[in-house]
């Protein structure tokens, strides 16, 4: 059975830059200004148009040829910027310029070890890096001479900024926004730290457009918020990453489609977080299940004035019920927790409604994922490939704009994601006879860790690559343990190799242990702990059976609580 969204369907994506749908709407001719960015680090506040200006200047800067002063950028001799920064608004305004000029960019994880930034970037394969001073170090680790790497705020001594490129475009005749079709690639994401995910100028635009339309059905049922702000407008804290697609998406793009203003944490920072709330008289918050689960479970959730917010949002992944009702009892303005559900592929799938939307045919039925946004068409498939029907359990795959061009330089994973027109999900789901998604399992080896997506294949190539050469075999898969009932945390079997045996399971297991902290970023450490089997369980076609190693976990698990 096919399944199409009940919302109407979006306006159809122009083959054109998507820099005119954010910046040159008819509606935003008679938008007054206002303050777009606040930069909670500096203190920093920048308004919209002065936002506007910066990010026509920077494409000057970045495409404007060398001949007349500026950097020459172009996608056609196979210039991709990497950008490797915290959350800044100098951020934002870097991806726009890029996006005037159609020259690529690939986001960088802030948090990225020096053995994973290697990884990425051998993928993404960056002619240009702009880094935070913080990162600089990093960034010098990618082997590109000293001129091609820029500040991206801020200033270092001996590299040339993001502000003195800016600065100096304003001697230079102003470079015309660049064609671009649906299929100009705008950046790559990486959606487990082994895979490029390629997303187009149309990709963005059609999601936004979905998201238009939601939140134009919205518009239908409930009277026009007021908020009590300096400037009587939305105020939103940005404290995702926003290397992470939902972080990019909320603060770079959806933020464009009505007035409102963004108070930018660098990272996450939980007493900045409560601190902020007040003195910036936030109303909206963007979060993931593990950090809404700290935010409750803190000291300060009881006792810090909260009374400015009068919504949030939760996507990545699954928000347990129980911290959604936590948050709405805290929060006496909030009636509910805005949930979506998305992948880096596909980022906007479903989310769930509000109640009498579209005349009453859209239901949020509790523990659901939502209903499919507009847009966008599923099925749910059995694993002989067949159709199942309403309320059976398969993958779910999808079809529509939003789904991404591929994975960069990897025909295997394109062809085994994409087929057919449909995107698979790896995702086990079901659809009910009202056209609502309940999340079930995954299919794929994938994690999701605090809402950042884990490669157990990443993981075990790591243990494997320890010098001591401790183990012959290994396989990572997730456990429970994490911050939430269904979330899922790295768990190791490894297999001894003979100097492992003669050092001893304990001395093995702490230098594995160490030599991942070492390499890897926190999210993908072995907190589900490291077990020595005999062997690691495999299929006759050589595939390892990583549900056997966790079921057995499970039940030994469940064995030790009944002593």
């Amino acid at each position: 059975m096919y399944y199409k969204s009940l919302f109407p369907d979006p306006p159809k994506v122009s083959e054109s830059n998507l820099h005119h749908f954010f910046f040159d709407r008819p509606d935003q001719q008679d938008w007054p200004d206002y303050t777009l960015f606040v930069n909670v680090a500096s203190g920093q506040r920048r308004s919209f148009r002065e936002f506007v200006e910066r990010v026509r200047d920077g494409a000057t800067a970045l495409g404007a040829d060398v001949t007349q002063g500026g950097l020459g950028l172009r996608p056609e001799n196979g210039e991709l910027v990497g950008i490797l920064s915290e959350n800044c608004p100098e951020y934002i305004a870097l991806v726009h310029s890029l996006i005037v000029i159609t020259v690529p960019f690939a986001l960088f994880s802030s948090y990225s070890t020096p053995y994973e930034f290697k990884l990425v970037n051998s993928l993404a394969q960056a002619t240009r890096i702009f880094a935070s001073p913080s990162l600089l170090t990093l960034a010098l680790t990618s082997g590109l001479p000293k001129d091609r790497i820029y500040i991206l705020e801020g200033e270092h001594n001996g590299y040339t900024s993001y502000a003195q490129l800016v600065s100096s475009a304003r001697k230079i005749p102003r470079l015309p926004v660049r064609h671009a079709t649906k299929d100009t690639l705008a950046f790559l994401v990486f959606s487990s730290g082994t895979s490029a995910v390629m997303v187009s100028h149309g990709n963005i635009t059609h999601a936004t457009l979905g998201m238009m339309v939601h939140i134009m059905e919205m518009d239908k049922i409930q009277e026009p918020p007021v908020w009590d702000t300096p400037e009587g407008l939305q105020v939103n804290l940005c404290v995702l990453p926003i290397y992470h697609s939902y972080g990019l998406y909320v603060t770079s793009f959806y933020n464009f489609l009505k007035r409102s203003t963004t108070v930018m944490l660098p990272k996450w920072d939980i007493d900045l977080f409560f601190d902020s709330i007040p003195k910036y008289r936030i109303t909206t918050i963007g979060l993931v299940p593990s950090l809404v689960h700290q935010v409750v479970h803190h000291p300060r959730f009881e006792i810090a004035d909260l009374s400015s917010i009068k919504g949030m949002g939760s996507s990545a992944a699954h928000l347990p019920p129980q911290l959604a009702t936590k948050l709405c009892a805290r929060l006496p303005g909030m009636e509910r927790v805005s949930e979506g559900y998305g992948l880096s592929e596909f980022v906007m799938v479903a989310m769930k409604p509000l109640p009498g939307m579209l005349d009453g045919r859209a239901m949020n039925k509790p523990g659901s994922a939502g209903i499919l946004v507009s847009g966008v068409q599923a099925r749910i498939v059995r694993p002989d490939g067949s159709l199942a029907g309403p309320n059976e359990v398969g993958e779910l795959q999808l079809r529509g704009g939003a789904a991404v061009l591929g994975y960069k330089e990897n025909i295997k994973a394109t062809q085994e994601t994409f087929v057919d027109g449909w995107f698979r999900t790896g995702d086990q789901m079901r659809i009910d006879e009202d056209g609502v998604l309940f999340f079930e399992d995954r299919t794929k080896d994938t994690l999701k860790v605090s809402g950042v997506q884990v490669s157990p294949v990443e993981i075990e190539n790591t243990l494997l690559a320890q010098p001591d050469k401790l183990i012959i075999d290994a396989s990572v898969a997730g456990v429970s343990g994490g911050r939430t009932s269904d979330e899922r945390v790295p768990r190791a079997w490894i297999v001894l190799s003979q100097a492992g045996v003669m050092l001893g399971e304990k001395e093995v297991t702490a230098r594995l242990d160490a030599w991942v902290q070492e390499r890897l970023s926190r999210y993908k450490w072995l907190r589900g702990g490291i077990a020595c089997v005999e062997s690691i369980p495999k299929s006759p076609t050589g595939k390892v059976l990583r549900r056997v190693l966790v079921d057995e976990y499970a039940r030994d698990v469940k064995a030790k609580a009944r002593l």
